[in-house]
């Protein structure tokens, strides 16, 4: 995927969205936690299509290992 960014539009009554662009899975809400909680109360959260990928994973097989 792209640059891992968080967007943040500040609305003319106060309230703060966040965008998380460029990442899958559930890794937006570790990334987002500490700044929700000095934010404030959570509205709502949406999730976008990115948030029900699954994460990239790599298995390798050991090498080592004899069949027997």
């Amino acid at each position: 995927m792209g640059k891992e960014s968080i967007k943040f539009t500040i609305r003319q009554d106060g309230t703060v969205e966040e965008e998380v662009i460029g990442v899958q899975g559930d890794t937006c809400q570790g990334l987002t936690k500490d700044l929700e909680a000095k934010l404030g109360d959570l509205q709502m959260r949406v999730y976008k299509s990115e948030y029900y990928k699954q994460k990239d994973v790599t298995l390798q097989q050991n090498k080592n290992q004899t069949n027997g």
